[in-house]
């Protein structure tokens, strides 16, 4: 009898021991410390009026161009709106929304796309509890000589149909890419 005990025993210290071993967590890939500091573009002075309509009729070509209609949003280096177009028949939903990309664009230095990628690909949830964010492309910040002038957002159509309308009025003034 107590010969069958010490295997069925050991059976048992084993899948307790694999049970263990499979529930530790995951490192956190929170916890890696960069050398530099991500996303550290300078504020620069406010994009002007005039520049940010011209922004606004790039988006609104490229957007006609491909028959969508879009709400599209220019705002300053401090994220406060410039400019502003509703196409016709843009849905009315999408003008808060075109507003919203363009600010965090604007206040995280960051395309919105990468906030998208954090909760998508990388479960960074912890993302949308930070204020004014938006976690879907069609933000691009404004950069010219190395310093943040504003951002542009757009909204109305698929994240992917947003982001290449706002690459095209970003291409105005975002040398090198963003």
């Amino acid at each position: 009898m107590q010969s069958q005990i010490v295997p069925s025993l050991l059976l048992v210290v084993a899948l307790l021991g694999t049970a263990v071993h499979a529930q530790q967590p995951a490192p956190n890939p929170l916890d890696g410390i960069p050398d530099k500091m991500p996303f550290s573009v300078p504020y620069g002075a406010p994009i002007e009026a005039q520049r940010a309509q011209s922004l606004i009729q790039a988006a609104a070509a490229e957007a006609t161009k491909k028959g969508w209609a879009m709400n599209i949003a220019v705002v300053d280096s401090g994220a406060n709106l410039v400019a502003f177009l509703r196409m016709d028949g843009a849905q009315l939903a999408s003008v808060a929304i075109s507003q919203h990309k363009a600010r965090t664009a604007a206040k995280y230095r960051r395309p919105t796309k990468a906030f998208e990628d954090g909760v998508q690909k990388n479960g960074a949830t912890y993302l949308l509890s930070l204020d004014d964010v938006v976690a879907s492309r069609g933000g691009i910040p404004l950069i010219e000589d190395g310093k943040l002038i504003g951002a542009v957002g757009c909204s109305g159509g698929t994240g992917s149909q947003d982001e290449v309308v706002c690459m095209a009025a970003a291409a105005l003034i975002n040398k090198g890419g963003q």
